[in-house]
């Protein structure tokens, strides 16, 4: 079994459900004793967010960069992100290390793929839905056609993001507002909807909506822990 390195806290609550979803994976797939062997590089999310929202992506590309590098001279075999917005700096990840790097994006793709859907509704944070890095892989690597929500929604699923989830705070009233959201989306055609930030799977479940979830933060974990044994 491979090491597998996590650059988590972005947020905390998140990178929690990553290290259980894995050591579930393990188990599910070893049997008996078996748990994951992982490292995890927790960053501050307070500094990522302030860097985030002033735009300064530089500084979190090298910071990405850095974080990679500390889980390789720590062990790790392969490197993942547990968050969704922050593989804007795949690229910088990649040039830092020579170890495997799973992207979020390509892994839900496939995931996409292999159930056969065209369109699907791609949710997240503003930086998520509004910037290429993760629709284009959607699109020109797999095909998929992705919606993402007006502006006015958008704002709506991003401050939920940052004002409610990554503080774990889950709100009805929340839900119902991107189960409105989702349900717009699928009248205009799309056949599932990716929960494209990792702490949306906190707040929407699979029986809240009527379109299939692609659940980004479980997907991304059983990817990592089928690559670490072997079987992915």
């Amino acid at each position: 079994m491979k090491k597998i390195g996590l650059i988590g806290g972005l947020s905390w609550e998140s990178s929690l459900v990553y290290y259980q979803l894995m050591n579930e994976r393990v188990k599910a797939k070893l049997g008996g004793f078996h748990s994951c062997k992982c490292l995890l590089e927790s960053l501050d999310f307070a500094e990522v967010e302030k860097l985030q929202h002033q735009g300064n992506w530089e500084a979190l590309h090298q910071l990405m960069a850095a974080s990679a590098k500390n889980l390789v001279q720590a062990g790790a075999e392969v490197v993942i992100l547990c968050t969704n917005t922050m593989h804007l700096s795949a690229e910088s990840i990649r040039e830092a290390v020579s170890i495997p790097f799973l992207h979020i994006a390509e892994v839900t793709g496939k995931a996409i793929q292999a159930q056969k859907l065209q369109k699907v509704l791609l949710l997240g944070t503003k930086f998520t839905m509004e910037k290429d890095f993760y629709k284009g892989i959607l699109q020109n690597q797999f095909g998929i056609e992705v919606l993402i929500p007006s502006e006015a929604d958008r704002k709506i699923i991003h401050q939920v993001i940052y004002k409610e989830l990554v503080q774990g705070i889950i709100r009805e009233a929340s839900k119902e507002q991107y189960q409105t959201i989702i349900q717009k989306a699928a009248d205009n055609g799309a056949e599932g909807v990716v929960l494209g930030c990792t702490e949306i799977p906190l707040l929407i479940k699979p029986e809240d909506v009527a379109i299939p979830i692609f659940d980004t933060t479980k997907i991304h974990a059983h990817a990592a822990v089928d690559f670490a044994i072997g079987k992915g």
